[in-house]
Formats: C-alpha cells, sequence, structure tokens
C-alpha cells in the first residue's frame, strides 16, 4: 500500500509505503508501556503488600531441584484482579490480551500466560481466596474505609452457566445416566483405541465427567423435590444436567433463568463489600443471618447495625439478630388480613375475627350470637407465641347462625387466633416508626443496591462462567475482590499518587 498518487498538474506525489506483512525488531521498554498512575500498577502494589504464603504452600518445585518453574501467585491474582476492573472474566481472553493490552504485558513482563493456568488457578484455592478476601478487608479498615457502624445488605440473582433446555425429568435424567454408563464401559481400556492415547483419555475423561454430572443432577433433584408442597409439583421437578446445582429463579425483569442468589454485604461509610455468599435459595428470607455470620468470620467483630428489603424482615431475622446484639433496620410487614381465608371457607363477612369481642379479664372472646370462646391452648413460635380460643361444639352445631360463621366446622366449634408478639419483635416495631429509622432505611439503595449493580455492570457479573456452588462462589468471590481493589485504588492509591 503507497506509491503515488496524480494531482491536478499532472505530477504525482510520492507516498510512503505502508507494508503490514513486514517483521519488525524493535526494543521495548516495559516500564512505559503504562502510566505512573494505571490501575494495574496500583493492583500489583496491592498484591505485594498482602500475605500470599497459602498460595506459595500449594507450589511442589523449589530451587535446587529438577521441575518447571511455577508461575508466582503475585502475577496470577493481579491478572485476575485487572481483567475482572475491566470486565474480562476468561482465561482464554486474559491470554490473548497478554499479546497485546498494556496492562497486562506491563504485569507478565511481556510473557504469554496459559489460559489453563489461569483457569486452574481462580478456582483451585478456596481457603487462600477467603484468607486474601479478609486481608483486603484488614487494609481497608486501617485505611478507615470499614467500620462496621451500619451495613446494607441485599441480593441479587446471577444467571448459571446453563440453558433453561438442559433441565430435565427423572425419567430423562436416568435414562441419560444409563446411555453413559454404557458409553463409557464400551470405551473400554484407552491404550487399545485406534487413535491416539491422548485423544481416548480425553473422551473417556469427557464420559465420567458427564456421568458424574447426571449422578449429580439426580441427587439434586431429591433436594429440589424436598421443598416442593404438593405431589405434582413433586412429579414435574427437573434439575439441569450442565450445572446440577444452579435452580430456576426469577429475575428482575420478571422472567425466569436458571441462576444463583448472590448475597452481598456492603459497609455503609465507604462502600466497601464485608461479605459475600452464593446460594440455592430463590427467597432471600433466610440469607440475613448467614451473611451477618461471613461478616463476623470475616473482621473477627459484628455489625451494629444491618438495613435490608422487605425480603429479609421476618421474625425469625429479627430475633435472630437481636440475639448477636445487631439492630436491624428494614420496612415493616404489612399486616395479614383474614379476609380471604374467611371467604374461601364460605364465612360471611359479619363473623369475620374482627366481629369477636375480646374480654381480657377473662381472657376468651365473644362471638356475634353472644356466645363464648375460651382459651384452648397456644403455640410458641420464633418471635410470638399463638393462643387459641373455641367455642363448645354445643353453642355452634345449634346455632342459626352456624351456616354463615363456621360451615365448615362439622364436629368441632369455631376457633379463633391471637397472637402476641415477642418484646424484640414490638421493639423492631417501635423503632421503624421514628423518622431517623426510615431515613436510614431510604439510604440502602443507594448503597446496597449499588454494589451489586457495579458488578454486574462494570465487572461483567451478569452470568456466571463456571458451575457448581462452590465455584460459582468463588467466582463472586473475586469479582467482590475486584471491587474492593478498585474502592482501594479511587480512595487511597491515586490521592497518594497526585501528592
Amino acid at each position: 500500500m503507497g506509491g503515488s498518487e496524480s494531482v491536478g498538474d499532472g505530477n504525482r506525489v510520492r507516498l510512503k509505503p505502508i507494508n503490514r506483512r513486514q517483521l519488525i525488531l524493535r526494543p521495548t521498554d516495559v516500564e512505559t508501556l503504562i502510566e505512573e498512575d494505571h490501575p494495574a500498577r496500583a493492583i500489583w502494589q496491592l498484591v505485594g503488600r498482602l500475605d500470599l504464603s497459602r498460595y506459595y504452600e500449594d507450589i511442589k518445585v523449589v530451587e535446587g531441584e529438577a521441575g518447571r518453574p511455577a508461575t508466582d501467585p503475585q502475577l496470577l491474582i493481579s491478572l485476575w484482579l485487572y481483567a475482572y476492573s475491566r470486565g474480562v472474566s476468561s482465561g482464554r481472553e486474559i491470554e490473548k490480551q497478554c499479546r497485546y493490552e498494556p496492562g497486562c504485558q506491563w504485569l507478565t513482563g511481556l510473557q504469554i500466560i496459559n489460559h489453563h493456568t489461569l483457569s486452574d488457578f481462580r478456582v483451585d484455592h478456596k481457603e487462600a481466596l477467603d484468607d486474601l478476601f479478609t486481608q483486603l478487608l484488614g487494609v481497608l479498615s486501617a485505611e478507615g474505609l470499614v467500620t462496621l457502624e451500619q451495613v446494607m445488605h441485599d441480593g441479587t440473582k446471577v444467571k448459571a452457566n446453563a440453558g433453561a433446555d438442559t433441565f430435565r425429568r427423572e425419567e430423562r435424567l436416568r435414562a441419560h445416566l444409563e446411555a453413559a454408563r454404557q458409553q463409557v464401559e464400551a470405551m473400554g481400556d484407552p491404550r487399545s483405541e485406534e487413535v491416539s492415547k491422548r485423544v481416548a483419555a480425553a473422551r473417556r475423561r469427557a464420559l465420567k465427567e458427564r456421568q458424574e454430572k447426571l449422578e449429580t443432577a439426580l441427587a439434586e433433584l431429591e433436594q429440589i423435590r424436598a421443598v416442593k408442597r404438593d405431589e405434582e409439583s413433586k412429579e414435574q421437578a427437573r434439575a439441569s444436567t450442565s450445572d446440577p446445582q444452579a435452580r430456576v429463579m426469577k429475575q428482575p425483569d420478571g422472567g425466569w433463568a436458571p441462576s444463583y442468589n448472590v448475597q452481598v454485604s456492603t459497609d455503609a461509610s465507604a462502600g466497601a463489600i464485608v461479605g459475600v455468599g452464593v446460594t440455592q435459595a430463590g427467597s432471600d428470607s433466610h440469607e440475613l443471618e448467614p451473611a451477618a455470620q461471613r461478616i463476623e468470620d470475616n473482621l473477627d467483630k459484628r455489625p451494629k447495625q444491618m438495613v435490608v428489603d422487605g425480603g429479609y424482615v421476618n421474625r425469625e431475622n429479627i430475633v435472630g439478630l437481636a440475639e448477636k446484639q445487631i439492630e436491624l433496620v428494614g420496612p415493616l410487614p404489612e399486616a395479614r388480613s383474614s379476609a380471604g381465608q374467611m371467604q374461601r371457607r364460605g364465612v360471611d363477612e359479619q363473623f369475620y375475627p374482627e366481629a369477636f369481642t375480646y374480654d381480657e379479664s377473662s381472657d376468651s372472646y365473644r362471638c356475634p350470637a353472644g356466645k363464648t370462646l375460651r382459651h384452648s391452648g397456644k403455640e410458641r413460635r420464633i418471635g410470638q407465641t399463638i393462643h387459641q380460643y373455641r367455642a363448645a361444639r354445643v353453642d355452634c352445631q345449634g346455632c342459626r347462625f352456624k351456616e354463615q360463621c363456621c360451615p365448615t366446622a362439622k364436629v368441632a366449634g369455631r376457633m379463633l387466633t391471637r397472637r402476641i408478639e415477642d418484646s424484640v419483635v414490638e421493639a423492631f416495631g417501635a423503632r421503624m416508626q421514628i423518622e431517623e429509622a426510615k431515613a436510614t432505611y431510604h439510604r440502602r439503595g443507594e448503597v446496597a443496591e449499588f454494589s451489586n449493580l457495579w458488578m454486574k455492570s462494570k465487572l461483567g457479573l451478569r452470568q456466571f462462567r463456571l458451575r457448581g456452588l462452590v465455584k460459582t462462589g468463588m467466582e463472586a468471590q473475586w469479582a467482590c475482590l475486584t471491587y474492593n481493589v478498585q474502592l482501594w485504588i479511587r480512595r487511597c492509591w491515586r490521592p497518594q499518587c497526585a501528592t
């Protein structure tokens, strides 16, 4: 490309040619590949400050003995954090970017890191990753960015690495499992194959992995059935053949998809993530106490206050956090109306529970027809006591209002319940009437939902690349670790560079 071009006077101008097929050998000053305030430098510096001994313990090759040198864990950690910060979560893509992206080139010193090495490293060191997350929280605490005075907690659904069409019922799962077993047996000894030993071994390994996934899917199917209420739902239960531990969950857009529930706890002082967990539960109602325990495990300290949305506000969580001396802030649950239940039973509106009069002195109720319902027992539940009152059978069976009051009571008389809340539940209700508590709750979205949105939009955590509860938990932890590193860069490292 290049040469000459004609101009108006007939002369031909001479242009410098462009030859894209030539090979150029030129020196490269690695230090000049990126600026002094480039985030790759910050990440390398921060990771170098942390204790990586748990990672080094797993390295078998030592000085003075045979063996290929291992890749430095500091480099692999830095590469993953830098990649996640740019929305890259694929080992293959990181390997590609090591060839041309300045930050990756600077970190590796122009080396190419194999994607297998990167991918294996991400999931091979669970305890070391937990320790790394905890150490970084210690750094943020020392900088005054974590106080645990107020923690905002929220959950978000992240799609699993499984298609909706991979879910099968028990009959199909067992048929696929039997076929996989027959294929494994038919392969025999890979050394007897006409194809190469490596290809034969790879095929056998793939079939064994498929067989194991199908066996896991059948085990997970039993867990799915255990939470179903009716027999028809149990029969229709399905599990995924590609990610058996994934569950179909409702998405923010109203649709349904195979997903995991990511629980994130964010310190309100500077927005640092102080706890993260991944569950199979579609509901958040039972996830608050485990979240509080994770925070305590990470920082050896309990938060003073946790702020949540309505999905976490129930008596179990109110009582559980009170026992841990953690103040709970959240919206008051709406009072449940008995109107729907009364309608289904065929009860006339004039005989709804509100029409019965309670007499505190005798601890009894009087019905609209003048009959007495006496205390017949009580049931103790977490956060409340339920008292039961029942009318005498003869009073109801001979009453002219029976068909309007208790049409379904064939043997016993009409029954009512009175619920008495525990003191901690009443204290929570009273606290949430205070304007300061209401203002605190309204701040929840800008803190808790911001961290979830950041990880999805900036770090690309909209769908997991890994499969299984443990590995998706590690993937979520890498994203939260990156989020905290970026916070440290903004609040600590850049101001230091500016000075």
